[in-house]
């Protein structure tokens, strides 16, 4: 279905778009989020864990981030827009919160990776299709003199998102090479640092979110700013209990309102989806509503 609309009646695409049932806000009543992920094959990342080629198949991609997609409390998917195009194709984006993926140029293991070129959306697409926001990488590699060049491109789509009232989600890391690849720096210190560099890109920071690592000491890194923080996934561990366990922790720190995850809960170690995306979502603390009530009266 997806290749003959796409052949004969490509305009089906933005007419789907315009169909979507839009969720109230970018988080749902408790002002939490669960996010798939699924924007990797843009940098032309195909691995999930130990299989190399997981997301070759675009089908079996498609149906397993339409699995996630179908469990309760998943609030939204951010990907790349062939992968979103197909969703709306296939009608399961009513009432999740969209976030386009904007710069995937820097394209993993290139020569000029850190060099992150704004390959995909940009805000006026992400505004014109009625998302709910865009998203950023942002490597911070001091010794590369590629970086400034993506912060400022970064800043200005910060900017060009807030203009329209879209979220903006930054997702920010210090960097550096190791044997010629662009490593991120996953140490409390450097998380912080990319943090508040993040925060500040961009005319404004109202429509701002930040998407960190999960590191020791989260207290720190979350506390550095004052933006709401998504909690990333990763690469798929062994030790998916493991996982969980840090992700759980780290959601309990005040100003975590969320995950964003893609191949640790699409290709889990047991490749039950459902299991794995049910287990995330349960980990998401929700506010004593009493405890509100009474503090707002």
């Amino acid at each position: 279905m997806l290749l003959e609309t796409r052949a004969r009646r490509p305009a089906a695409i933005a007419e789907a778009a315009a169909a979507r049932r839009r969720p109230p806000a970018p988080v749902d009543d408790d002002g939490r989020a669960m996010i798939i992920a699924a924007d990797h094959t843009a940098r032309g990342i195909l691995g999930a864990g130990q299989r190399a080629e997981a997301m070759a198949d675009r089908g079996e991609l498609l149906d397993r981030i339409q699995l996630a997609l179908s469990r309760p409390g998943v609030t939204g998917v951010m990907a790349s827009p062939d992968i979103l195009e197909d969703l709306l194709l296939l009608g399961v984006l009513d009432g999740k919160a969209v976030f386009g993926t904007m710069n995937r140029g820097g394209l993993q293991g290139a020569a000029w990776e850190i060099d992150d070129r704004f390959t995909a959306y940009d805000a006026a697409a992400i505004a014109a299709a009625g998302f709910e926001g865009g998203k950023m990488l942002v490597r911070i590699d001091p010794e590369d003199a590629a970086t400034p060049a993506t912060l400022e491109a970064c800043a200005r789509a910060v900017s060009d998102l807030a203009a329209r009232g879209l979220v903006a989600m930054v997702e920010p890391f210090m960097a550096g090479s190791v044997e010629g690849r662009v490593r991120p720096i996953l140490l409390p210190d450097a998380a912080i640092r990319a943090s508040v560099v993040a925060a500040a890109l961009g005319a404004t920071s109202a429509y701002t979110w930040l998407k960190v690592p999960v590191v020791h000491d989260m207290e720190r890194v979350i506390a550095a700013t004052t933006l709401p923080t998504l909690l990333l996934g990763g690469e798929v561990a062994r030790d998916q209990a493991a996982t969980f366990e840090r992700w759980g922790a780290a959601l309990r720190v005040p100003g975590a309102i969320g995950l964003v995850v893609g191949r640790s809960l699409l290709f889990p170690p047991d490749d039950d989806v459902a299991a794995a995306v049910d287990t995330a979502v349960g980990l998401i603390p929700r506010p004593d509503r009493a405890s509100v009530a009474a503090s707002g009266s």
